[in-house]
Formats: C-alpha cells, sequence, structure tokens
C-alpha cells in the first residue's frame, strides 16, 4: 500500500490527485492527474496548452526535471510573417500592464508533453486513467476559483470580448462575469479529454486538435506551424543540485531562469547561516534579481547564460556578480519517498480557444517579461525564459519534499523564504509558508524597491537599508502561492499557502 499526499490548487484538482492514489498511484501520478485538472477547470489562469517543468525525485533513484516549457514557433515560416497576429491589450491587472493577444502570441506548447513523459518514467498507472477524473468534472461540473475571478474580472471583455468561443468559456451561464464557486461545465473539454486518454499527446500533434489548431494560425497570422508540432520533444535534465543543511535541495536547470535564480539565493543563504537576517534577505534578492535584470531577462542563450551564472558564484560567491504571469503549482510525496513538484503556465491567455475544444490558448510571446528581447525576436524552437521553479528534496534520513509556487517573479523569493527557514533552520514547513515574505522589485528606471507584507523586522530592515518600500496590510497572493508535501519519518503530510486557494489531503491506494 502506497500513501501520497498532495497540495493541490484547487478542490478539484486535488479530487482527481487523490483518485488516482485510490487506483494505485504514485506521487507522479498524483501530482500529473491534479496538474490536468487544475489546468481544465482554472480558466485565465492555465491552460493545457501551456508549458509545465516536473521535478521528480523518485524512492532509490536520482532526480530528473522534465523540461515542458513552451517554445518560439515559426518553423518553415517567411520571415515576413513574423511580427504580425498580436494585437496589444491593456488591463489594469497586476498594478496595470499591457500584454500582447491573438494567434501571435501563441507558443509551442509542452505541458502535455511534459506530464506524459513523466507517467512513461515512473508512473504506476495507465495514462488513461490519469486524465480521466479530469474528464468527469468537466464533463460534471467545476466551482471556479478565487484566482479565475478575480483575473476575469478584469480581463473578460478587454482580452476575450474578440473570440466567441473563449468568451463563452470565460462567462457565467447566465451571462455573467465569473464569480467564485459559480459551478460551470466544459463538455467541449471533456470531449477532448476523453480523446487525450487514448491517444495521448499525438492528439496535439497529428491528431485533429493539432490540425484544427494549424489551420486556424495559417488563417489569422500565428507563427505555429505543422512542424513545430512535430518537433516538440519534452527534455529529461538533470537538475541544479544544491546542500541546505541536512537536505540535498534538486532544482530547474537552466535554461530555466527561475531554478538558477532559486540556486544562487539559496546557496548564498546558507553561507551567511546561523546569522542570517531580513537585511540579508534584502540584500541577496537586491543582487541576485539585478543580475537576472541586465543578463537572463536579455539573454539570447539561456542555457549558456545559466550554467554561466552557476559556475561564477561558485567560484566567487555572490560578489562575483556583476550589479546594474499566472501560473498553478501541485506538489506531492509519497511513502516510497517519492517527491514530485510540478508548475505550469500559460501567461495571461491569448484571448482565444481552439474552436470545438473549449481550450484556450497561452500567450507566451506576449508576455512583456519573458520577451525583453522584443516581439518574436527567438528563432524557432528556442524555449522562452521561464520563472517556474518545482523544487524537490530529500534529507540524510530519507526523508522528502515536493515544493514550489506560482508567482511569476515572486516565485524564487517566495520558495527562498520558506525553504531557508525549513531546511536550514528545521522550521515546520507550514510556519514556514505563513510567514511574512518581502520581495525586491526594480522599477522603471532600474532601482530597487521592496515590497512587504506588514511584519516590523522587516521594515526596520528596509529601513536599515534605505530603500523605498510598499507595505501590504496582510498575507497576499502577490507573495506567491506556495504548496508543498512532506515525508518526514513515518509521517506524510502536505501544506497549502493561504495567501492563494489550495486544496490538500493524503490518500492510500486501498481507499483509506
Amino acid at each position: 500500500m502506497t500513501k501520497v499526499a498532495v497540495a493541490a490548487p484547487s478542490s478539484a484538482a486535488l479530487e482527481a490527485g487523490l483518485a488516482v492514489v485510490a487506483e494505485g498511484g504514485n506521487a507522479v501520478d498524483a501530482a500529473v492527474a491534479a496538474s490536468i485538472a487544475a489546468m481544465c477547470t482554472e480558466p485565465g489562469i492555465v491552460s493545457i496548452m501551456g508549458g509545465a517543468y516536473v521535478n521528480i525525485w523518485p524512492g532509490g533513484g536520482p532526480p530528473v526535471v522534465i523540461d515542458g516549457n513552451v517554445e518560439m514557433p515559426g518553423r518553415g515560416l517567411d520571415p515576413s510573417r513574423f511580427g504580425q497576429g498580436i494585437r496589444f491589450v491593456e488591463t489594469q491587472y497586476g498594478g496595470g500592464i499591457t500584454l500582447g493577444a491573438g494567434y501571435g502570441s501563441v507558443a509551442n506548447a509542452g505541458a502535455v508533453h511534459a506530464l506524459s513523459r513523466a507517467i512513461e518514467l515512473h508512473g504506476k498507472v495507465p495514462w488513461s486513467r490519469v486524465v480521466e477524473p479530469t474528464e468527469r468534472v468537466c464533463r460534471d461540473g467545476f466551482a471556479v476559483g478565487a484566482a479565475s475571478a478575480l483575473y476575469l474580472g478584469i480581463v473578460r471583455e478587454s482580452l476575450f470580448g474578440d473570440d466567441a468561443e473563449a468568451h463563452a468559456i470565460v462567462t457565467g451561464p447566465e451571462g455573467h462575469t465569473l464569480r467564485a464557486g459559480d459551478v460551470v461545465q466544459n463538455s467541449d473539454l471533456a470531449d477532448i479529454l476523453e480523446l487525450l486518454a487514448v491517444q495521448g499527446p499525438a492528439l496535439f500533434t497529428t491528431g485533429v486538435v493539432g490540425r484544427v489548431l494549424i489551420e486556424e494560425m495559417a488563417a489569422h497570422d500565428g507563427l505555429l506551424t505543422r512542424d513545430d508540432l512535430l518537433a516538440y520533444e519534452a527534455v529529461v535534465r538533470r537538475p541544479t543540485l544544491r546542500q541546505l543543511g541536512d537536505w540535498t535541495v534538486a532544482l530547474n536547470p537552466p535554461p530555466s531562469v527561475g531554478g538558477p535564480m532559486l540556486a544562487v539565493m539559496l546557496g548564498e543563504l546558507a553561507g551567511r547561516e546561523p546569522g542570517w537576517s531580513w537585511t540579508d534577505v534584502i540584500d541577496i534578492q537586491t543582487r541576485v534579481l539585478s543580475y537576472r535584470l541586465s543578463v537572463h531577462d536579455r539573454s539570447p542563450d539561456l542555457l549558456a547564460d545559466g550554467d554561466a551564472l552557476l559556475q561564477l558564484v561558485e567560484r566567487h560567491g555572490l560578489a562575483g556578480l556583476p550589479t546594474s504571469a499566472s501560473t498553478a503549482h501541485v506538489s506531492a510525496a509519497d511513502s516510497d519517498g517519492t517527491a514530485c513538484a510540478i508548475t505550469m503556465s500559460s501567461g495571461y491567455g491569448a484571448g482565444i480557444a481552439i474552436p470545438g475544444t473549449g481550450i484556450l490558448l497561452n500567450n507566451a510571446l506576449g508576455e512583456p517579461e519573458l520577451n525583453r528581447l522584443g516581439l518574436h525576436a527567438l528563432a524557432p524552437g528556442t524555449r522562452l525564459a521561464s520563472n517556474m521553479a518545482p523544487t524537490t528534496a530529500r534529507s540524510s534520513s530519507g526523508g522528502c519534499l515536493a515544493v514550489g509556487s506560482p508567482g511569476a517573479d515572486r516565485i524564487t523569493t517566495a520558495l527562498l523564504q520558506v525553504l531557508g527557514p525549513a531546511l536550514l533552520r528545521g522550521t515546520d514547513i507550514e510556519d514556514a509558508i505563513e510567514a511574512p515574505r518581502l520581495h525586491v522589485r526594480f522599477r522603471e528606471d532600474g532601482t530597487p524597491a521592496v515590497e512587504h507584507e506588514r511584519d516590523p523586522a522587516i521594515a526596520a530592515a528596509v529601513e536599515t537599508r534605505g530603500l523605498p518600500r510598499y507595505e501590504y496590510p496582510s498575507r497576499h497572493m502577490y507573495f506567491g502561492g506556495v504548496g508543498a508535501a512532506r515525508l518526514d519519518g513515518a509521517e506524510l503530510f502536505a501544506a497549502a499557502d493561504s495567501r492563494r486557494e489550495g486544496a490538500v489531503g493524503v490518500a492510500s491506494s486501498d481507499g483509506a
């Protein structure tokens, strides 16, 4: 009998994960099932046509990261096609952003490829059984989450208003903006999931969904081609490893941006133990994020620059550094010592659906923070930048941990402030998650400012550094939504961040 603990972004995602456990699934099966459910039941937040990273540390084996991040499309196209197919949408989300939408904003998606590969390599139940719980919930109905309701309340008309099918997906049954708790169905998507259970990722390449998608792209100035779909591969990578006290931590490696940044932050924090303070947290964030802004956010080769960053800090420490949308996460751990962390993203959404499928498309090419080199500037086949940093860890005593967070560039800073206390100082993971947080943000003029939740010690540290600050009066989803699952001795448990709606549970293969 295998017991599995799951931390998921919604009750629908949790129930999908636990349903697979009852059929004999392990932590990987549960995390993948919960992720599929999240991508299909959180409209506007994530989509099954987005990107994902899967970090797996199997009991008794080495850790791996499966890279299913989105790619730059456009294989075989005439250069004149680039720069087209995008409309710019001004929104008040996140304090006001302008994002690119439309067919030209859609990147080549890899989430389904990565999740399928995870089941193939480390799952215990068939792919069809992993998909089935989400097919059922999309057909029967699911409750809209608070994150979706908040986002769609801002962008439903401006972003999704130009596409009737997409607009219908993000609209309540009586024509109103979706509210948290509204129960909605997506029967078109349920039909697609029924096919996905049988055909696997091929449904989105050579299958009917792929064919319809390519026809729509050609008709509306999109860049995605059949060659792009056929060329996509989920890449199995060796994680970046760091030692934190009694724990070995496996992090998302280059070309990810989030993983290397978190690795550097955690390594520096460990070097300042046992006496690090909020002032140290501010200093570490400022210096690492400044380096990211000047190098990684404008990098034409994220793999090389990521490796260079890790080598630079290993040789010279933090002093060697020059200065100058939307995600969801699932964590699972099981009694056999396997940990699985999955973070997924589809950006802010392209505002369009694949006709007849109930699937909303990503807008990764229209996310300003992921395309600092300019619109459509990357070569086709290039993996885009990503903040996603799903993380696993193992202790010398055999315990394991899966952890991660949504939150764009706050992913790494949130995880720094959870993993530091939990793994270096032995703070309970629940307490570490609920503790107040800060984030160093760089303003338009390149100068740093500190945003933080209310806490006298943080305020004093910011004043000591002489930096401008903005204080949130209470815990806020801006600072992430960390979810963790952990095996500690014989105890298996999960924890979810109160900053963002989440659900946790433990189940076993005998249904207990």
